[in-house]
């Protein structure tokens, strides 16, 4: 090859005058179109590729479904699926075996909220955050809240997620309830100072858990075409459903159950230093959140005396023909110590001036009006260990 280079710059140049020194070395001369013949080579695939896909259209990312009806979506436990409101869907009140009790008066159907077509309550009874976390979790036969939320925002223009999670994770408030219950005042010491010792610990074993199925839900939200900014997602923290504030005649199975110094304890720390883990929780994924941990005081279960009206919270229900029935016996208590119908009014009321706002944070509290409105600067802060 070299010689047959040679030879082509040598026909090149001038065969009558020949020189010992050419004023263009061949070497260099041969180069240039070798660097030109290779770089055309080179670029031919890439203008063969740009004509191949020139005509085919860029696919347009997915993007909420502006025509469809616009929508509020809640997700989690008893707090939110309205446990204790009554009139529970079918098929949520023990039908082959769900009894996540999910009703139309939960506070997902109580915000009044303007430019809102409809309201879709997934939420569970007993649920905790790996019910509502992408997974294979079931409660009461239901699988993931996350999972079902997708086919939600295909059908209908989501405008806000509201979540009620946590209770149900390590701390089990549930089961703190059922400790703490005593037949009667004089009955049984108090159960607080063994639960106070653990409760910390719990509840930050419980926010990772809780970020996780948030992190969840903003995911199925971007798959379906949501930017975080186009809908609101907001972490509700839980109120005390019985209080210091129970007259003597209701202290026992008639009502509450309960010793006061133990409803002391939940009131003023237990409820609070949870709220403070998801406001923690809340921070970390970015999301809004509305504290309820004051939102019914003066307002629990038999703080009402004889006056059921006053009382936003259901007190010891025991649903005696379901302990007649092996498929409904566990059951029988479930109502108890929930927010009910008048409850989830006010809350849904003060959720719906929250999501009204570009507030990151506020809590629900009493107005001059009697009614709950979301105080911005009066949420607890993150610091559970601060709060005593």
């Amino acid at each position: 090859m070299g010689s047959d280079r040679v030879g082509r710059v040598v026909r090149l140049t001038s065969p009558r005058r020949p020189t010992l020194c050419p004023p263009n070395p061949p070497t260099l001369t041969l180069m240039r179109p070798l660097r030109h013949r290779l770089l055309v080579l080179l670029l031919l695939p890439v203008f063969f590729l740009l004509i191949l896909v020139s005509d085919r259209q860029v696919p347009t990312p997915p993007a909420p479904p502006e025509d469809k009806p616009h929508a509020l979506v809640s997700l989690g436990d008893s707090t939110i699926s309205g446990e204790a409101a009554g009139d529970y869907e079918p098929g949520t009140n023990g039908e082959n075996g769900n009894w996540c009790h999910r009703s139309p008066n939960s506070l997902i159907h109580r915000t009044a909220l303007p430019g809102i077509d409809a309201t879709v309550n997934l939420a569970c009874s007993g649920a905790n955050s790996a019910d509502v976390a992408l997974g294979e979790a079931t409660q009461y036969t239901e699988t993931s809240q996350a999972a079902r939320l997708t086919t939600v925002a295909r059908e209908y223009r989501i405008q806000g997620i509201v979540v009620g999670i946590g209770a149900n994770d390590d701390p089990r408030f549930g089961d703190v309830v059922s400790r703490c219950l005593r037949p009667s005042e004089r009955r049984g010491g108090d159960c607080h100072p063994e639960l106070e010792s653990e409760w910390l610990d719990r509840i930050d074993r419980m926010v990772p858990k809780v970020v996780r199925a948030l992190t969840d839900i903003r995911h199925v939200m971007r798959a379906a075409g949501y930017p975080d900014d186009s809908y609101a997602l907001v972490l509700l923290s839980y109120a005390a459903p019985v209080g210091p504030r129970i007259p003597v005649e209701l202290q026992n199975l008639n009502g509450c159950p309960f010793r006061k110094d133990d409803l002391h304890w939940v009131e003023s720390n237990a409820v609070i230093q949870l709220a403070a883990g998801l406001r923690r929780a809340a921070d970390q994924s970015g999301v809004r959140f509305l504290d309820l941990s004051r939102a019914g005081r003066g307002h629990e279960a038999c703080a009402g005396g004889s006056d059921l009206s006053k009382e936003w919270f259901s007190r010891l229900i025991v649903d005696w023909h379901a302990l007649t029935d092996d498929q409904r016996s566990n059951h029988a208590t479930q109502e108890s110590f929930h927010p009910n119908a008048r409850g989830h009014s006010q809350f849904g009321r003060c959720l719906g001036e929250f999501l009204a706002t570009d507030d990151r944070a506020a809590a629900c509290l009493p107005g001059r009006d009697g009614y709950l409105h979301p105080a911005v600067g009066q949420a607890v802060h993150g610091d559970v260990r601060a709060v005593r």
